[in-house]
């Protein structure tokens, strides 16, 4: 059994309820880096003009319009043109899908369009629904990391195929798929890429040149950023029918006012991201590859759910045979670990994961997903403390159900 650690009980504060809480849940959202927070104060309550005024309060607020469009098109290495700000990632998403969509079959180019049986629901739900819209989508079938490869992408293709979509590293198991390989093919036949890389900044490269992407969405509360805010990068030639009209911002793409302080905060927190990823990759790679051994040696019904080394840095994830995990996820937190079942956009839901069935998961592994996501803030104590409350109460759940091989 795990070692015990020194603070094995958690106290919570009176100001503040999670005091000594280990938050192990990074890939459902982060805390918002205090200098992020510090750069959008201003907005709030001096710098608050509407940026479509014509006067000085709404000139300053165009103006950081301006230098966050410029900032985040320095990280993504495109203009700032082909950046539109949106509500988040599900936003980015169903625009980039049904955008597309729509303005292609406008133009006659065809109705075919290629994702993957392990996209986030922002991707599932919206090709479902252009389905029934008289699109034809072909899921294609992932391996048992949860990944897809560029050859199965390019055998999918059809002369009708106007778009394809797939997912940078999956929420649920943190794998990676080979993007810029998949881009390369599609690049030789003109097919518009979108990639939901809402789980990449800070950890992966962005660069959408070298990922050969033409649309690519982001959250910004993924990457200790504020919440209700997001973007989607569209090449200047991808044709993008606009999913909300009402006004001309954002050169008619995305109609309504836009959230400056919002906007100042994304951008803020992408170039932190990315300034600070060589650091926060090395420093979590490590944790990471600790945690996995650990559970594995110490949880004989652990089994890794995702790639092995082609991951997330910081993210962990095990399907228990014959548990619950969501009961045991309950008790972690009872003992002041916070961690998740798998999508946070799903919890609560009863039926198993659709990225483990995608995979192939045995089915008796399927009710005990648990996914441990390490942040910029946890240190080796958090692993050491996780790592010896989920070896006893694995133990204590075990033994309540007798039959559990």
């Amino acid at each position: 059994m795990a070692a015990k650690p020194e603070n094995t009980v958690p106290r919570f504060g009176k100001d503040n309820p999670l005091t000594d809480f280990i938050y192990l849940d990074h890939s459902a959202t982060t805390p918002t880096d205090p200098r992020v927070v510090q750069a959008m104060l201003p907005y709030w309550t001096e710098l608050y003009g509407n940026p479509s005024s014509l006067h000085s309060a709404g000139q300053a607020a165009a103006d950081a319009l301006e230098r966050a469009g410029a900032t985040v098109a320095g990280v993504l290495n495109c203009q700032p043109s082909e950046v539109i700000f949106t509500s988040g990632g599900t936003e980015s998403d169903n625009l980039a899908l049904r955008g597309v969509a729509a303005a292609l079959r406008g133009r006659g180019r065809g109705r075919h369009i290629i994702t993957t049986a392990a996209e986030h629901h922002a991707v599932i739900d919206t090709a479902q629904a252009l389905i029934d819209e008289g699109f034809e989508v072909t899921f294609l079938p992932v391996d048992s990391d949860g990944r897809v490869t560029a050859a199965q992408v390019a055998a999918a293709l059809r002369d009708d195929t106007i778009l394809v979509s797939v997912i940078y590293a999956n929420n649920e198991v943190g794998s990676v798929n080979p993007i810029a390989e998949i881009g390369a093919v599609l690049r030789g036949r003109r097919i518009p890429f979108h990639v939901d890389a809402v789980q990449a900044p800070g950890l992966l490269s962005l660069d959408v040149q070298a990922l050969n992407v033409d649309l690519l969405s982001l959250s910004a509360h993924k990457f200790y950023g504020p919440k209700g805010i997001g973007l989607l990068y569209a090449r200047r030639s991808t044709p993008l029918r606009p999913e909300i009209v009402g006004g001309t911002q954002q050169a008619h793409r995305r109609a309504g006012t836009e959230p400056v302080p919002l906007i100042v905060g994304l951008a803020e927190a992408l170039r932190l991201a990315e300034a600070e990823r060589v650091e926060t990759v090395a420093r979590l790679a490590p944790l990471r590859d600790h945690l996995i051994q650990q559970v594995l040696v110490l949880i004989p019904e652990a089994a890794l759910t995702g790639h092995r080394s082609e991951r997330l840095p910081g993210h962990t994830s095990f399907a228990m045979l014959g548990l619950n995990g969501d009961s045991i996820l309950l008790d972690l937190n009872e003992v002041g670990i916070g961690a998740s079942g798998g999508s946070a956009c799903t919890t609560g839901q009863q039926e198993p994961s659709h990225v483990l069935t995608a995979m192939g998961v045995d089915p008796d592994r399927l009710m005990g997903q648990m996914r441990f996501v390490l942040g910029k803030h946890n240190t080796p104590a958090d692993v050491d403390r996780l790592l010896y409350h989920l070896t006893a109460l694995v133990q204590r759940h075990r033994a309540m159900i007798p039959n559990v091989r």
